[in-house]
């Protein structure tokens, strides 16, 4: 790996960042200040810390960074569910890519603990 632009779950993050941008820009204008901002920041929070992880100094770190990115994955998807509870989304893209960010997350863990045996 050269640099975290060449990990997979870094490239589908930042496609989910703007997916989630577009579809929460036609949310009520009343939601923008919470859910809107929360949404988003969770989305930019999974691409941030996949950058900041594969910045460490250690494999041990990254590691540790990328757990705390399948926290903010299962964060932005219960925002999304409460979206989709209120009827502000119906697409079921956002809750696939979110199952693709959850693999590809979970499969660089795998590696990279194999990778330290």
């Amino acid at each position: 790996m050269k640099t975290h632009k060449d990990l997979d779950a870094w490239k589908e993050s930042i496609d989910s960042v703007k997916f989630v941008y577009q579809e929460t820009g036609s949310f009520p204008k009343e939601d923008h200040f919470l859910l809107v901002n929360q949404i988003r920041r969770s989305a930019v929070s999974i691409a941030s810390n996949i950058t900041e992880g594969a910045g460490r100094n250690s494999k041990k770190e990254f590691i540790q960074y990328l757990y705390f990115t399948l926290r903010s994955v299962s964060e932005l998807e219960t925002q999304l569910v409460i979206s989709e509870n209120l009827n502000y989304i119906t697409n079921n893209e956002l809750f696939i890519k979110i199952e693709v960010e959850r693999k590809l997350i979970l499969g660089l863990i795998r590696y990279l603990k194999q990778k330290s045996l």
